[in-house]
């Protein structure tokens, strides 16, 4: 492979494609982003695309399947082939973040151009397909079983402990370790959004000497923490009120039972009609008829229901004045 002419390698599409696919990820050439025809689309100037062909920046993993490029004319002759292959569009500036097109087609170093190749699709559409997926299972949560209803619950609360106690513990172990001098962090690229997965569970620690002139911070911080581990010693009865109620919190967290009694009575009805049935509204005249009359006052049942529908009109009437 180190013998072959990148001209000759790269005459191959599916060569071509490697290659392609590797401009394309994190350690290829910086791209910018602007409006071609109503959409985004990424874009770079030829001559930085010959530069980084023939001198990648530092340290770029350059593939190991791939020739590297000796001069610029085997660069060029290449990028020629993206053009050629509409992997690349030639374009214009017309604006900020705005791009033309042009009818000339060919490269030059001058000239800026953007992305027309995606490489392969089958993993974005399958990621597209599982996002549809979860989102019609998350739309359907209602009508899941219940034992899956419990599991996810279980699941979401075991992984926000997780996330809780990961986050906790770092900064623990970088108070603890600062206090002596030293920062030290657990898994320290684990927030940086600029990286991939698994680049951000690299290096799995660190440490560094801390900066001059925190040694005041420092021992105002560690007489913070004595003072703490002093208190939680000679108060057991204290602390161990608190931990008792974070047990009862973790019990109550998994039991599901943190929200009060109304609450806990509405999620489990959640799925229960809301309007009375004709029966409990029967049952509910009846009771305020037995509550409006009473029993021995000599009326017949046709009587009663006139007095009572007389009281009705004569409060409805009362609540109309005390409204005016």
């Amino acid at each position: 492979m180190a013998t072959t002419s990148p001209s000759v390698f790269y005459e191959k599409e599916d060569n071509l494609k490697k290659l392609c696919d590797f401009l394309r990820t994190r350690e290829g050439p910086p791209c910018r982003e602007a409006l071609l025809l109503e959409k985004r689309v990424l874009y770079l100037k030829g001559e930085k695309l010959v530069n980084f062909l023939v001198e990648p920046k530092k340290g770029t993993k350059w593939p190991k399947k791939l020739p590297r490029f000796e001069n610029r004319q085997d660069a060029i002759a290449v990028c020629k082939d993206l053009c050629t292959h509409q992997y690349l569009l030639r374009c214009e500036k017309r604006g900020k973040g705005e791009l033309g097109m042009m009818r000339n087609r060919d490269f030059d170093e001058s000239g800026y151009f953007a992305w027309i190749y995606e490489g392969n699709k089958t993993m974005r559409h399958l990621m597209t397909a599982g996002l549809v997926m979860g989102f019609l299972c998350c739309v359907c949560f209602p009508i899941w079983p219940t034992f899956l209803k419990v599991f996810v619950w279980y699941m979401s609360v075991s992984l926000l402990l997780f996330i809780f106690f990961l986050i906790t513990s770092r900064a623990m172990l970088f108070l603890v370790v600062w206090i002596v001098g030293w920062e030290c962090w657990f898994l320290p690229n684990l927030f940086d959004e600029s990286l991939g997965f698994v680049d951000s569970f690299k290096p799995i620690i660190s440490v560094e000497s801390t900066k001059p002139g925190q040694l005041p911070y420092r021992l105002g911080v560690g007489l913070a923490v004595g003072w703490f581990c002093y208190w939680a010693v000679t108060q057991p009865s204290e602390f161990d009120g608190f931990v008792k109620g974070q047990g009862d919190f973790l019990k109550d967290l998994y039991a599901g039972t943190l929200l009060s009694d109304m609450s806990q009575e509405q999620k489990e009805n959640i799925d229960k009609p809301k309007m009375q049935s004709l029966d409990d509204l029967l049952k509910s005249l009846d009771k305020e008829i037995e509550e409006n009359i009473q029993p021995d006052d000599g009326l017949d049942d046709e009587d009663k229901l006139d007095s009572l529908l007389d009281n009705l009109i004569e409060d409805e009437e009362d609540v109309g004045e005390e409204e005016e």
